[in-house]
């Protein structure tokens, strides 16, 4: 497991994400309401704070829509299937398992020849 540097835990303002990913702040207000994905928290003040997973995904919304000329749609599914875990595959029954229920089966079998 990656640990956790004081980079994770920084919040950084609309206008150095901004600089960060190229974008102007109203593209990024936009994308906030088409990715729910984005969701900044708020200062008192009512200032955007991103985290920096959220920079990781604003840089992907932009290589989706602007390199990989993805829709809105098209990048918010497949921001979707890209977050989403795949689900771990169950491991095979082992030699063991398979015989003791192919006896088993040989038993049901047996009792209802009778």
């Amino acid at each position: 497991m990656a640990r956790a540097t004081p980079e994770d835990d920084k919040l950084y303002k609309i206008g150095e994400v901004c600089k960060v990913a190229d974008v102007q702040p109203y593209v990024l207000r936009y994308w906030e309401t088409e990715f729910p994905q984005l969701a900044p928290n708020k200062s008192g003040g009512g200032q955007r704070l991103y985290t920096r997973a959220e920079i990781d995904t604003i840089l992907r919304i932009k290589e989706l829509l602007y390199r990989e000329g993805f829709t809105i749609a098209g990048a918010k599914k497949k921001l979707e299937t890209e977050l989403t875990p795949a689900p771990t595959p169950s491991p095979a029954p082992s030699n063991d398992v398979l015989a003791n229920v192919k006896k088993e089966l040989r038993e049901i079998l047996r009792m209802l020849a009778k």
